[in-house]
Parts: structure tokens; sequence; C-alpha cells
């Protein structure tokens, strides 16, 4: 199965939104993450996986394959950590996979699970808006988030 998480990349103040595929299956156990991503996403795996441990999941002993669509665009930064983490949950069917669908996410996780704040909620609050989507963000992101648009989804989680 294959989940999927609506997040964004930034290029310049445009939010451009970014597909997180993430399937679980079998291979030799690996956690790999495609599409272009720098060094703060690509540590993203060791993030997630200890963020999950904090919150009493583990990662099946599969491969977890992550691709960021569309593959040509580059990804920077830390808040594809959270997006990477609900589509890892929505795999392994810890969380329901249908229940993301309404969002784009965004987040840094510590790798006791908690939530940090991340540069950009405000353009990716408007990109969210521009394809229909809420947004769901750490807590501290949540009031700049409102600026978007004040009938806008937001979920803004400790």
């Amino acid at each position: 199965m294959v989940s999927r998480v609506t997040t964004v990349a930034f290029q310049g103040i445009d939010a451009l939104p970014v597909d997180v595929q993430v399937q679980v299956g079998p291979g030799m156990v690996a956690f790999t993450i495609v599409g272009l991503p720098d060094k703060a996403v690509g540590e993203s795996r060791e993030r997630v996986r200890a963020a999950l441990h904090a919150s009493g999941l583990a990662l099946p002993a599969k491969r977890v394959t992550v691709n960021l669509a569309p593959a040509d665009l580059p990804k920077e930064g830390s808040h594809y950590d959270l997006p990477i983490a609900l589509g890892v949950m929505a795999a392994i069917g810890a969380i329901p996979a249908d229940m993301l669908g309404a969002y784009a996410v965004l987040g840094e996780l510590g790798l006791d699970g908690r939530l940090a704040p991340v540069a950009g909620v405000l353009p990716a609050a408007m990109g969210a808006n521009t394809i229909g989507k809420g947004l769901i963000c750490p807590a501290a992101c949540g009031a700049e988030a409102a600026w978007a648009d004040a009938d806008m989804d937001i979920l803004a989680p400790v």
C-alpha cells in the first residue's frame, strides 16, 4: 500500500505542492527517501524513526520507501519530517490514510516526538489554501498560518 500526504516545497516566496508517497513493503530492511532531498530532508529518516519510537510505534522490519514528487523539484528543510512520519503511520495502519487527504502538512520533529516550529508557514498556508486544503503545522506556527485565510481549517498540535 502507498500512503500519500501533501506538503510544500519553497521556491522563492512560492510554496509548491509536494506529494509525499510512502510505501512499506517486502525487501531488505531500509528507509530510503528519494526525490531530490537535501541533507536536512535525508536526515528526516532518523528524526522520524526516533519520534515514532518515542510515540510507542516501531517501524516494521520491512523496506520503507519515501518518494517526494515531483522528483525534479529540489526539496530543502526539516519541515518534511511530519508529513513523512504521518505517511509512514498511515502506511503501517497506525492512522487511517484517508484522514490526511484534506490537509497539507509541515513540521519538524524532535527525537522525543515533539513538533518544532518551522519557517515558511504563511506561504505554505497560502499554497495549501490555493489547492483547497487545510494545514497541519506546529502549534507555535498556527497563528501565522491563520493569516492566510480566516476560514481555512488549521490544525496546530503541540
